[in-house]
């Protein structure tokens, strides 16, 4: 129950800003199915879905996508340049590197974060371990390598998902 009212609360909002009305029979199209959407899938929410109403993590999430956009060109042009190198200097591997998030929902937006930067792809997620094919990896010190992989992720997606 805890989880099924903020899901219908959000539902609804949602559904009231796709349909930009407040016809009676808009909104209540909206509470049928909000209600239902609750009942049927409330328990996949996120926890503390409450947590989704506060301004902050919209600032973070506003501030996130220039720097995943920075990354992302930064990585594609480093492949590029692999690609394109008479040599091709690639070090291919699985590396396990290991983070800190602790909800599924901020863990599932860092392996996407991973898996969009060229170069690197979330192979799996066990725990608090993600295992990670990179093109070349740098070094082998594991700490190393969680630094560059998921440090530069993981302080913007712990403020917006934690």
């Amino acid at each position: 129950m805890r989880k099924r009212l903020p899901a219908f609360v959000i539902t609804f909002i949602i559904w009231l800003l796709l349909t930009w009305s407040l016809n009676y029979e808009q909104v209540a199209a909206g509470l049928i199915c909000s209600a239902i959407v609750a009942a049927l899938l409330g328990h996949i929410y996120p926890q503390r879905a409450e947590k989704l109403l506060q301004p902050k993590r919209y600032l973070w999430a506003l501030l996130y996508i220039p720097y995943f956009i920075y990354w992302c060109i930064r990585a594609n042009l480093d492949v590029a340049y692999r690609v394109l190198h008479p040599d091709v200097p690639i070090r291919p591997g699985i590396v396990r590197v290991r983070t800190s998030l602790q909800t599924d929902m901020a863990k599932t937006f860092l392996a996407n974060s991973i898996t969009l930067t060229p170069g690197t792809l979330t192979v799996e997620i066990i725990g608090q371990d993600f295992f990670v094919h990179w093109i070349y990896i740098p070094t082998d010190d594991p700490e190393e390598q969680t630094r560059i992989i998921v440090g530069r992720f993981e302080r913007m997606l712990k403020e917006i998902f934690e």
